[in-house]
């Protein structure tokens, strides 16, 4: 159990992107002592990280490591298990909180090397944006200890919820559920876009959406965000495939969602990605692009 004499955390952010720099600041507010690494970081997650008062640099992350009661994994699916090894190869004894868009076969792994260095693991999930105001973002926490360390986290804009339950890995399977949907369907909607377009349908196709489902406007037009994330979301559709796989249910939905956002990987933090019959322009080219090269090898 943790020791639960202290009423204020030191929590170490394990990397401060868009979302972590939000974590952070949640944290902050909610009282914490906030700290971060800026070794190997981009210079624009610097300046992020240096844009928020209160928000510590310990240079090395041996220095976070050292300091942090509290360390919470907030990096791209594909970087959980590395980030892990790296903080339990420092001897981390503290509390992490894995809280990546990983499955839960996945978090169990990254469970095992946490643990291995004597720290204590609980699995987290976080739905919503960048939390900038409280209501829409929540961290969904659990394993053992979950209720006690979101009251310590709890006060910001950053909602932690603790899950109940006698399965440890409930916080990751509900974000894989969640994400399936969200994330699952734009890649949907974008590769029936490009199917239209190759059929030359699209405008009718726009038109029949208009008519019979007038909310899916509103979604194309905010498929920007998903073609420039791309490069994050393949990863978590991976995940997702592999949870529907370990639960012996259909995976094949969310490898081809994953394929259509590796090869939108290219629009990486664009800030002008293509959009409607440009998006699927761009997915015909790319896939053509594919072919020709497969032609050329044979």
């Amino acid at each position: 159990m943790l020791d639960v004499e202290s009423n204020k955390y030191t929590v170490g952010i394990l990397h401060p992107g868009m979302m972590g720099i939000s974590v952070a600041a949640s944290f902050i507010e909610a009282g914490n002592e906030v700290l971060w690494a800026s070794d190997d970081r981009s210079q624009e997650s610097k300046n992020r990280a240096k844009s928020l008062n209160g928000f510590e640099d310990t240079g090395w992350l041996n220095g976070l490591v050292n300091r942090s009661k509290l360390i919470i994994s907030v990096v791209p699916p594909h970087a959980a298990k590395d980030v892990a090894f790296d903080v339990s190869s420092l001897g981390y004894r503290g509390i992490y909180i894995d809280a990546n868009a990983i499955s839960p076969d996945t978090a169990g792994q990254v469970a095992q090397e946490i643990e291995s260095s004597g720290a204590t693991y609980i699995d987290g999930g976080i739905i919503g944006p960048p939390a900038e105001k409280y209501g829409s973002t929540r961290l969904y926490l659990s394993g053992d200890d979950a209720a006690y360390v979101a009251s310590k986290l709890n006060g910001g804009a950053l909602e932690v919820v603790p899950l109940s339950g006698s399965n440890l890995m409930s916080a990751s399977a509900l974000k894989m559920a969640y994400a399936g949907w969200t994330k699952g369907t734009n890649a949907l909607l974008i590769g029936l876009m490009t199917l239209a377009k190759k059929q030359g349908v699209l405008t009718e196709l726009f038109d029949e959406w208009d008519k019979s489902q007038p909310g899916l406007s509103q979604k194309v037009d905010s498929l920007g965000a998903s073609v420039s994330k791309a490069w994050r979301f393949y990863g978590e559709m991976e995940e997702i495939a592999d949870t529907f796989e370990h639960a012996e249910l259909p995976d094949g939905f969310h490898r081809a969602a994953a394929e259509i956002y590796r090869n939108l990987g290219i629009f990486k933090d664009s800030t002008s990605p293509p959009a409607r019959e440009d998006l699927a322009l761009e997915v015909i080219r790319i896939f053509e692009l594919q072919g020709k090269g497969s032609d050329e090898q044979k």
